[in-house]
């Protein structure tokens, strides 16, 4: 008689991260039937979330950020690195940017799209939430740095093309580009994803309103803004003491 022994399956649920992305989207969905006397409560409201696992989050040293930009300059690839550094913009949406996006009258850059890599292809898409869908105000510097970086390729639609073919720039390569800039400025390895915490973190540091904060970086509420970076808003709590003591002080 042939035996069969039970092969012990390895654990293949979900992670704690798509779980609450999962939970977001139903919420989202049960919310709008609700509204629309479809259903009378929303059975998501309210459910207990497994907590989520904190990632070690690193950020650029602000004392390596001009050096950074300088050999991003070197490499001809300044206005995507320094638009990176001012915005803090995922990196499918940075690379999928095209040239309309920019409204230089106004100031603007609209993020209507991203693109990834799937099953070895390049694809476009729309952003994974409605609130990624945005418009943001960008720097004069900015501005004047995009205008300069589409004159060196005026016929073509992407805001940042690939140098090599032209065409829409890899996000695989161009992540290789920014852990060369690391390694050629000394400075310890960061992933491309943490220029977008280095930037919500300085902007924290130096007064940006967390509500604003997080509609520029398009996350669905200031509050998980708040709990992603609650490092860097001590400071903020220190100078907001010491504004409301001196108010205060002025009456004794």
């Amino acid at each position: 008689m042939q035996r069969y022994q039970h092969i012990q399956l390895k654990n293949k649920g979900l992670s704690v991260r798509v779980v609450h992305g999962i939970h977001t989207l139903l919420n989202n969905c049960l919310e709008q039937a609700v509204a629309e006397r479809l259903i009378l409560v929303n059975p998501a409201r309210g459910r207990k979330l497994p907590k989520m696992e904190k990632r070690e989050m690193k950020v650029l040293p602000e004392e390596k950020i001009r050096p950074y930009l300088m050999e991003a300059d070197k490499r001809g690839l300044l206005a995507p690195f320094y638009l990176e550094l001012t915005t803090g913009l995922r990196r499918g949406e940075l690379l999928a940017l095209l040239w309309t996006d920019l409204d230089v009258e106004k100031r603007t850059i609209s993020i209507t799209k991203q693109v990834t890599r799937t099953k070895g292809e390049l694809v476009v898409s729309q952003p994974k939430t409605h609130n990624s869908i945005r418009v943001l105000p960008v720097s004069q510097q900015a501005v004047e740095l995009l205008v300069e970086e589409h004159k060196k390729h005026p016929g073509n639609p992407y805001m940042f093309p690939s140098p090599k073919t032209g065409g829409m720039f890899d996000p695989d390569s161009f992540r290789h580009t920014h852990e060369k800039i690391l390694k050629a400025i000394g400075t310890e390895h960061i992933r491309f994803h943490d220029l977008r915490h280095t930037f919500a973190t300085l902007s924290l540091k130096n007064g940006v309103d967390v509500k604003t904060l997080s509609s520029t970086l398009g996350h669905y509420s200031a509050g998980f803004t708040l709990s992603t970076y609650t490092h860097a808003t001590p400071d903020m709590m220190r100078e907001a003491a010491d504004t409301m003591g001196d108010v205060i002080g002025k009456a004794i």
